[in-house]
């Protein structure tokens, strides 16, 4: 297995304190983050050796073990093997190994960072679903994307198995609770509010190896399903909004669905068809705890069906106020 010098990359003395690990950590952590280094493979490399580092590092009892097993100490670690042994097949010490780990990360280690950064490694602080299940006693772990789920499993590498959550709109504005069915065990986990379709849930350990070795992890996929009323941009949505042709002209007080119900939306006079309003805050929890993403209104004006009469009262009036021409050039409305 590779060495990696933790206190190197961390750029602090063997001897460092916690404290002293924590503070660069952190500075590190900010210089690095994907957020502000977007398409720099350099610095995303050096964002999870740190991350890699300081999950060691900050637990007394792995950093223990990193400086007394130097290279060895995972394998040590992970297998479960006594301080003498050195068989670290299938554990990333020989090609096509599998490297399995637990990270642990402070709460408070993540404040003031991005999504990526606080749902990764969960904790009881994250509001995506980290920390450790009530309902099921087993670690959760908040993932992002898809890490691909059919590698074939090696020598060493724990059992895993797979479920689907399906959650409606609403539930990701608020956050759910599922139940899932793998092997006959119905497990709980925690959806957390801003999950994108695709995402994934780990329950670290509980699936058992029927041979005896490390437990595994049960992956839950997140399915969100569509709902007709909104486009999803991330943390923003986008809905369509009808409006009389009073409405439009006049201005009035109209109500705006979303999620968790409805907003009143004060609609201006002379409001375009197809303009879009913004309404602050009435979108999607961001992923981080950072506040929500906003609701953009669209409006479609529909038009009154009129008879002759309608028709010969409404020309009076417009008479009084022509319109100008919106197809003559230059002319903007």
């Amino acid at each position: 297995m590779e060495y990696k010098d933790y206190y190197a990359v961390l750029g602090v003395p063997k001897t460092a304190t916690q404290a002293e690990i924590k503070k660069a950590y952190r500075r590190l952590a900010r210089e690095l983050h994907p957020d502000k280094n977007p398409g720099d493979a350099d610095a995303e490399r050096r964002f999870k050796e740190a991350n890699e580092a300081n999950a060691v590092l900050s637990d007394p009892e792995q950093r223990r073990r990193y400086d007394e097993l130097g290279a060895n100490w995972q394998a040590y670690d992970t297998a479960g093997f006594p301080g003498g042994a050195t068989d670290w097949a299938g554990f990333g010490g020989a090609p096509g190994g599998v490297r399995w780990e637990t990270r642990r990360v402070n709460a408070e280690d993540l404040g003031g960072f991005s999504d990526f950064f606080r749902a990764f490694f969960g904790g009881e602080a994250s509001p995506f679903g980290g920390g450790r299940s009530s309902s099921t006693g087993f670690d959760q772990v908040f993932e992002f994307g898809d890490r691909g789920t059919g590698a074939p499993r090696t020598v060493g590498r724990p059992p895993e198995a797979h479920a689907t959550a399906e959650v409606t709109l609403a539930e990701v504005a608020r956050g759910a609770e599922r139940m899932v069915s793998v092997d006959g065990r119905r497990l709980q986990a925690r959806i957390p509010a801003g999950v994108n379709d695709g995402a994934r849930i780990r329950l670290r350990g509980a699936v058992k190896d029927p041979g005896g070795g490390p437990a595994g992890d049960v992956v839950i996929t997140v399915r969100v399903q569509p709902d007709p009323r909104f486009e999803r941009r991330g943390a923003d949505l986008v809905t369509d909004l009808p409006l009389t042709l009073a409405e439009a002209l006049l201005g009035a007080e109209v109500p705006v669905p979303t999620p968790t119900g409805s907003v009143k939306l004060r609609v201006r006079p002379n409001t375009q068809d197809g303009q879009e309003i913004r309404i602050p805050g009435r979108g999607l929890p961001k992923r981080g705890g950072s506040g929500k993403g906003d609701l953009a209104v669209r409006t479609s004006v529909i038009l009154p069906t009129l008879d002759d009469k309608a028709r010969e009262e409404l020309a009076q009036v417009l008479g009084k106020h022509p319109q100008a021409d919106p197809r003559a050039e230059g002319k903007v409305q």
